[in-house]
């Protein structure tokens, strides 16, 4: 019995979706024929004036989520999509993948930014939150954080993307130098935000310091025991010591192949799930995912950035990944239309009104 609704009916009032789109995923044999039914029907039938919004998801915790990802691992996936900058249209990107497919993402990202613009708008990335868990997707956000040897706002290039030497790296992670207490204040500035929704009942997959084997970004490309894994065990720790009990915690490598993923692996107690970025080719292989496996052991395995929809092949054979999430303009830059609706209308991809949490 599941606690949340996976019924369209709940949604014909957000999509505007005519009956013969509701009904679509009963007969998944017939789905991608129906494509083209879907999105005709989606942009000539009004939604229902006056309709109450349906809450497909009652408040939650880490706990369900978990489960729920460790249940459908081998037999089902969530759809995902990122919505990066400006964070004042933190709904731009899943807004295309509906105006594609008819579907909304099972999973909504966002991310708690990093430009003095962005994080002035971080009130609406967590409201986008509450309303994406409100109607059946599960959260996950990232976040580009500056380095603390500069403001705490700053820009991509040379701010997010840039390096800082090994010493002040070192005084970053150690307690009590001036580093730390910097770095601790800017920690300080988001756990508003992520307490709002812990106290909305809104479960996060939250995803600091990704891709910490690559050294495009500040914090990355230190293996070892002082090195990214730190930062990550100290974030965690941080956190945790502030109350945000609703977060589960994503780590997160990019698909080197030659980098040693396993050394920046953080320890069990601080990964809730092992997640990949797949950048180096347009889809995951089997080895990337036997690979994550090896390292993630009973945890979920998740694509946690991608530029290409998963193929039926990869949907097909690699069934242990439990989420994909497309990145923002990839979606429509690197993907066809008919890839993308191919994708969300697999018979084992799960969509927004699909994703059902246990009681």
């Amino acid at each position: 019995m599941r606690r949340s609704i996976a019924r369209r009916t709940r949604r014909q009032g957000r999509q505007g979706l005519g009956p013969a789109a509701v009904a679509g995923r009963g007969g998944r044999a017939g789905q991608a024929a129906l494509a083209g039914l879907v999105l005709a029907a989606a942009s000539v039938v009004a939604p229902m004036g006056g309709a109450p919004a349906a809450q497909a998801f009652a408040p939650g915790s880490r706990g369900e989520v978990l489960q729920y990802l460790r249940s459908i691992s081998g037999t089902s996936i969530v759809s995902g999509q990122h919505n990066k900058e400006p964070a004042s249209d933190p709904g731009r990107y899943t807004a295309q993948v509906k105006g594609v497919t008819g579907q909304y993402p099972g999973l909504w990202g966002g991310d708690l930014m990093f430009t003095a613009t962005d994080a002035g708008d971080r009130q609406r990335v967590v409201d986008q939150a509450r309303t994406e868990w409100a109607n059946g997707s599960l959260v996950t956000l990232a976040w580009h954080a500056c380095p603390p040897t500069g403001p705490s706002t700053c820009a991509f290039e040379g701010g997010v993307k840039s390096r800082i030497s090994d010493a002040d790296y070192l005084q970053v992670v150690t307690g009590g130098t001036r580093l730390n207490q910097v770095w601790r204040q800017r920690m300080a500035e988001v756990v508003p935000y992520l307490q709002q929704l812990r106290d909305a009942g809104v479960p996060v997959l939250f995803r600091p310091f990704h891709e910490m084997n690559e050294s495009w970004n500040w914090w990355g490309g230190r293996p070892g025991a002082n090195g990214s894994s730190k930062i990550y065990q100290q974030m965690k720790d941080y956190f945790d010591s502030r109350g945000l009990t609703n977060l589960i915690w994503v780590w997160n490598v990019q698909d080197n192949p030659d980098g040693d993923w396993a050394a920046y692996y953080p320890g069990d107690s601080y990964v809730d799930v092992a997640s990949l970025d797949v950048w180096y080719k347009s889809q995951p292989s089997p080895a990337d995912q036997s690979r994550m496996l090896a390292i993630a052991g009973d945890k979920p395995v998740a694509v946690a950035e991608t530029g290409k929809v998963p193929s039926r092949q990869v949907l097909e054979s690699q069934t242990r990944w439990a989420y994909f999430m497309v990145w923002s303009e990839q979606l429509r830059g690197q993907n066809t239309d008919a890839e993308i609706q191919a994708a969300y209308f697999h018979p084992r991809v799960l969509n927004q009104g699909e994703v059902g949490l246990p009681d």
